[in-house]
């Protein structure tokens, strides 16, 4: 086994021999070009190098192509003796058609197995650029992940966030007192952006079981380091996402692997393409954390490569640090574009055999100016190169193909059942409903008690009506036995004697 990686070569006019050494594959890297001048076909080539290596590589399918590295090349393909005339050309005597280890990974979980993290390993800085907050909603947002925090509600999902927010909002000038200013028009406005997130497809992204890192960080039975393909295709219609995403897994790797100083060869590789919507728009304190990122991730044996249209969409300070570069041609039909080939020209370590500028310009396809760090960490100095042909199928293996390979994987059935256990959304519930409970019970306890007091009152109403019924009663025999004497006292009165003694008197 080697210790580099064959990329190309050629005849009179082009680098005899053009080789990336492995010990420096962690120093990062820029693959650049127009549309069609062969970035993809670079990328698979590195890729199936550093597997051979026994390297794990991470990179980003957005176009579908790259799939094929699952699949080995054939004598079939109608490409095979443009092939094998190349890698005559270039003298690449060991060139043979193989497959290679693939695992597909797929946010949504249609074209591979799902991907996911959860919110808090997200974190705010990463969230907030992904739903485009403001300085004042992003404060808002570290104040939610600081309560998070403080009072042990796990977020993990999206309706875990969507639900502390209305804890918060409900709680606002209580909160505002501990933890600074919370504005109901701030958190009105994060739910929106979450609702927008979500829509894109968000919350398939966010939840359990999230990714582990050893599952992409993995060999196969035979050492060959496994080519991780995330199906980007579809995620490319919701770039921030698709850009997040990667910074994300990039700073995971930085934040959980160890230093491992200067290895003989990266722990892994990995390629971000369309590099440009890392930085469209990105706030300069973000812009800072990637390069922070960049410059220290190389001693924990990771390697960045970067694959864009033009390096000017990588910013300077990051640009600098790319010491493996394959720069394939820039067409300078404006002088937008004639300014851009310029500064590409000029971070390359002149050649006096030909014009560095030129070369970019004129470059076919499947042709680079190429430049790979060489002994003690030097750049090599600009060559012409002729691209090595792939081992692997160029272009994308069909779909019952890929459900083959998913269905095969190490990890087959480990992401598949998405999880949902106790988190802030459910103890947020749990509180509220032991809240109501307790209001209930106030309520009905407070509702007995006034029963009691109206069953009380109804009882006094009751006695007193009572009384007063039997002392009218009582009033009103006492009339009628005064008329009585009163008549028996009387005119009347004598009338009765007299009737019963003139009976008596008619007996007589």
């Amino acid at each position: 086994m080697t210790d580099s990686i064959f990329v190309g070569g050629g005849g009179e006019g082009y680098a005899q021999a053009q080789e990336l050494l492995l010990k420096y594959g962690n120093r990062h890297g820029l693959i650049a070009g127009a549309t069609g001048t062969g970035k993809t076909v670079t990328l698979q080539i590195l890729a199936e190098g550093f597997s051979n290596m026994g390297v794990p590589v991470f990179l980003s399918d957005v176009k579908g192509d790259l799939s094929g590295l699952a699949k080995s090349g054939s004598e079939g393909f109608k490409l095979h003796d443009a092939f094998m005339k190349r890698a005559a050309q270039i003298n690449f005597d060991d060139y043979t058609y193989q497959d290679f280890p693939v695992t597909f990974w797929d946010l949504f979980g249609d074209q591979g197995h799902p991907i996911r993290t959860t919110v808090a390993e997200m974190g705010p800085l990463l969230l907030s650029r992904l739903m485009g907050l403001t300085e004042a909603q992003e404060g808002v947002l570290n104040i939610a992940f600081r309560i998070s925090d403080d009072e042990g509600l796990p977020l993990l999902d999206l309706k875990d966030l969507r639900s502390l927010l209305v804890h918060i909002g409900e709680n606002d000038k209580a909160i505002s007192l501990q933890y600074g200013n919370v504005s109901k028009r701030s958190i009105g406005a994060i739910q929106r952006q979450l609702l927008v997130l979500e829509n894109q497809g968000g919350d398939a992204f966010f939840g359990e079981p999230a990714l582990e890192l050893a599952d992409i960080i993995a060999t196969d039975a035979d050492g060959r380091g496994r080519v991780s393909i995330l199906a980007a295709d579809k995620l490319m219609g919701s770039p921030r996402l698709y850009a997040t995403f990667l910074l994300w897994l990039l700073s995971e790797l930085f934040e959980e692997l160890p230093e491992i100083g200067n290895p003989d060869k990266p722990k892994l590789v990995f390629f971000f393409d369309e590099a440009h919507l890392l930085f469209d728009d990105a706030p300069k304190a973000l812009v800072d954390k990637v390069e922070q990122v960049a410059r220290l991730i190389r001693s924990k044996g990771v390697g960045v490569y970067f694959v864009t249209q033009n390096p000017d969409d990588v910013p300077e300070d990051i640009l600098s640090q790319l010491g493996n570069r394959v720069q394939h041609g820039l067409r300078a039909f404006t002088a937008r574009d004639q300014k851009a080939l310029r500064l590409a020209a000029e971070t390359y370590r002149a050649n006096p055999r030909f014009s560095v500028e030129e070369a970019i310009k004129d470059v076919g396809t499947g042709e680079a100016v190429t430049s790979f760090l060489i002994d003690k960490g030097a750049p090599g100095i600009a060559e012409r190169t002729l691209i090595r042909p792939p081992s692997s199928q160029l272009g994308p293996i069909s779909t019952l193909e890929r459900k083959g390979v998913i269905a095969m994987s190490a990890v087959a059935g480990k992401y598949e059942e998405r999880l949902d256990r106790e988190s802030a959304f459910e103890r947020l519930q749990a509180r509220a409903d032991a809240a109501a409970k307790a209001a209930e019970d106030i309520e009905a306890a407070e509702a007995q008690k006034a029963e009691q007091e109206r069953e009380f009152e109804r009882a006094k109403r009751y006695e007193k009506t009572t009384r007063k019924r039997a002392s009218a009663e009582t009033s009103v025999g006492a009339e009628i036995a005064k008329v009585v004497i009163k008549e028996l006292k009387g005119t009347t009165g004598r009338r009765i004697v007299r009737g019963i003694l003139g009976g008596l008197f008619k007996a007589r």
